[in-house]
């Protein structure tokens, strides 16, 4: 975005399309983890310790980016197959199978739909597990004391910030089929920027353990500032 020079190769183009899709996707899978992760820490407490052990979080792990995989190279697969013989403008910021295959010399209606069944599919499929989840959460906390349910609502909280952050955008861009809004580019930018860049800010300034440190930081300052006047 920031460069003067806007020009990228079709390899280079495909390339980065294709790792665009596996990030994104392992992403997605891994909020699903981390709802479940909470589903079990909240409401079967007790048996956390055995069912979130060391092997099935390796598996999970794995599983995850093997679905982030495969997914990346179906939508892949369905953009290179395609025949192009111009234009070979893209109105974004970035490669992406949508804008990519409007390019391509032939009908791609039926690859729309395919990609719609792909990736809209997936967004919209895990975005309703998480919301799920995080209602039987609710549904759970009904059992619990003020101080148990207000430390479990500031532990979700933050996850589902983010899942909405990415979640939205991304339901936004892949359910719509050979379809295009001038907002595509700035929905675009939002969930491959701006909701990484806050991820951290969010999941960082809801633990405890941070906001001890910032507290002790602040002290040490505020002391060290007395010190010296």
């Amino acid at each position: 975005m920031l460069l003067e020079r806007k020009t990228i190769s079709f390899d280079n183009c495909i390339t980065q399309l294709f790792f665009l899709h596996l990030f994104a996707c392992a992403e997605i899978f891994l909020l699903i983890i981390m709802a479940y992760d909470r589903y079990v820490a909240i409401c079967t407490p007790l048996h956390y310790s055995n069912v979130m052990n060391m092997r099935v979080c390796v598996q999970l792990v794995f599983a995850l980016w093997l679905g982030g995989t495969v997914h990346s190279l179906g939508q892949t697969f369905l953009t290179i197959r395609l025949p192009y013989c111009g234009p070979n403008i893209i109105d974004s910021y970035f490669c992406d199978v949508p804008l990519v295959i409007k390019l391509a010399c032939t009908d791609t209606y039926l690859t729309g739909i395919l990609i719609v069944f792909n990736s809209g599919t997936i967004s919209l499929t895990c975005f309703l597990a998480v919301v799920t989840s995080y209602t039987v959460i609710l549904v759970s906390l009904r059992k619990h004391s003020a101080e148990g349910r207000q430390k479990a609502l500031s532990t979700c909280s933050a996850h589902f910030m983010v899942v909405a952050l990415f979640f939205g955008p991304c339901i936004f861009i892949y359910t719509r089929p050979d379809t295009s809004f001038s907002i595509d580019k700035v929905v675009s930018v939002f969930y491959t920027v701006v909701t990484p860049l806050l991820n951290p800010f969010i999941y960082t300034l809801r633990n405890e353990k941070v906001k001890s440190a910032m507290k002790q930081l602040r002290q040490r300052q505020v002391f060290f500032m007395k010190s010296y006047t």
